[in-house]
């Protein structure tokens, strides 16, 4: 556990270094919904608390959407029991989705939004310059792969984003997590894990079908998550087709021999020479 959790502390550090998603003096609202992701981030959030070289405020917030046999108890106590500044918030969203949502078809995107615009109000009224979210390396991966398959555009989930008109930030310190150690880490930890009764029982969604594929993927090829990770952090801009770009970064001139793209030690390599060993 102690190795998962350095593991998982030097990730999280890093993301935070490389995006500057904590500055002396902030106050962060951790928005906890009661599964390992968020769980893992508040554990380890604290414990970066204790030794950051700034000061930092932490504010545990959690939304009761009102799910049929919700156990917010179970979250309660183990706030109490852990010694958070731990707030619940009880808002019925569960049945305003299900009243506007046909049977079988997604509650994700009504959900989120809807949870979205709770969380922001409240830590406005907690005080809170900045929220955490507690979406991983994983999770950015599949929305990669859903915008590209889906939505006609290349994004992912970004590290750090403003938010409400710019009186708020987002933050998410988990990016570089991967879910296998999240979810080991969160086992030997004994978190006391709620159940998601909503998106978490459809099986018919879009995410987890792209879930499947990377975790096939990453089984046929072991690395491939971490690749496809490294990728996102290496973006070569002159290889896309946005016109926008080219004309807001002025990209006609930097175009380089590789122009078709080619990846790996060929593409250092003259076309010349290539012409030459082919």
């Amino acid at each position: 556990m102690k190795t998962l959790e350095q593991k998982l502390g030097r990730a999280m550090s890093r993301a935070i270094c490389d995006f500057e998603m904590l500055k002396d003096g902030d106050r962060v609202m951790v928005a906890v919904s009661g599964g390992k992701d968020s769980y893992t981030m508040l554990h380890l959030l604290r414990a970066l608390q204790r030794r950051a070289p700034v000061r930092f405020e932490l504010r545990v917030v959690n939304v009761d959407q009102g799910h049929p046999g919700y156990p917010g108890h179970v979250l309660r106590e183990y706030m109490a029991r852990e010694g958070h500044d731990f707030t619940m918030v009880e808002e019925d969203t569960y049945s305003i989705v299900t009243d506007k949502i046909p049977a079988g078809k997604t509650y994700c995107s009504l959900c989120s939004r809807l949870r979205r615009g709770i969380l922001y109000r409240v830590a406005k009224e907690l005080g809170c310059n900045k929220i955490a979210l507690g979406h991983h390396r994983d999770d950015v991966l599949q929305t990669l792969f859903l915008n590209l398959m889906f939505a006609g555009q290349l994004g992912a989930m970004p590290p750090r984003l403003l938010a409400d008109e710019g009186r708020l930030v987002v933050v998410r310190p988990l990016v570089y997590c991967a879910e296998e150690d999240i979810r080991a880490f969160a086992a030997e930890a004994c978190f006391p894990i709620l159940p998601c009764d909503l998106c978490g029982s459809q099986e018919q969604l879009q995410r987890k079908a792209v879930g499947r594929l990377l975790d096939d993927l990453e089984r046929d090829r072991a690395g491939t998550k971490t690749s496809m990770l490294a990728a996102l952090q290496n973006v070569r801009p002159t290889h896309l087709l946005d016109k926008r770009l080219w004309r807001l970064l002025d990209l006609a001139s930097e175009a380089r021999d590789d122009e078709d793209g080619a990846s790996g030690p060929e593409a250092r390599i003259a076309p010349e020479r290539l012409l030459r060993s082919g």
